[in-house]
């Protein structure tokens, strides 16, 4: 069975991010996927890392149950949908904190090999990156280079070992129609559907 891992990070329950993140869920499940669900505002995930993380081990404050869980689930998936919107060019703070505290030393890349490459070591070769925007498309590649997928593509997950990212943005959000919000869940849809296999 295919286990995949889906992390939202948003602060509002009624954010069209949330639709995007139920709707991933259910299609991976109806697929028949073993989903790992996780709204890291929700359950309050603590993104600041410790003096101790910032060694090349993995190192884990005792007691911290939450960090301990994710960084046991992650090198147990198969592949790994991320769902956030683009706050200024990045992440949610949230979320830029998960990846420095989850994906660490030992649990999603190695140091140390004979070229003085990284060795990534997650299991998921796969991600899929759901973005929401208020930039339209032009400005954002013709002004800032698109951030994002520099971000995702090109510094985080091939470093840990995912070599098929995918990335789908939906835009401008503020702005749109209940037809289109529509259409862009049945595509979230359709993304997810692609990672099963």
């Amino acid at each position: 069975m295919t286990r995949i891992g889906v992390y939202l990070a948003h602060p509002s329950t009624g954010s069209f991010n949330h639709a995007l993140f139920e709707a991933v869920v259910d299609e991976l499940r109806a697929g028949g996927c073993e989903v790992v669900a996780h709204d890291l505002y929700a359950e309050g995930f603590a993104p600041l890392l410790t003096a101790a993380e910032t060694e090349t081990v993995a190192a884990l404050e005792p007691g911290d149950r939450q960090l301990a869980l994710h960084r046991a689930e992650v090198a147990t998936l198969d592949a790994l949908v991320l769902v956030h919107p683009n706050w200024w060019g990045m992440p949610p703070a949230v979320l830029a904190g998960w990846v420095q505290r989850v994906l660490v030393p030992g649990v999603a890349y190695k140091l140390g090999t004979a070229d003085g490459e990284p060795v990534g070591l997650l299991r998921a070769g796969r991600a899929l990156v759901l973005n929401t925007s208020d930039t339209p498309e032009a400005r954002e590649r013709e002004e800032f280079g698109d951030p994002l997928e520099r971000i995702w593509a090109a510094c985080v997950l091939p470093y840990v070992g995912v070599t098929d990212v995918r990335r789908r943005v939906f835009r401008t959000v503020t702005d749109s129609s209940d037809a289109e919000r529509a259409e862009w869940l049945r595509q979230a849809r359709e993304e997810a559907r692609g990672l099963i296999g």
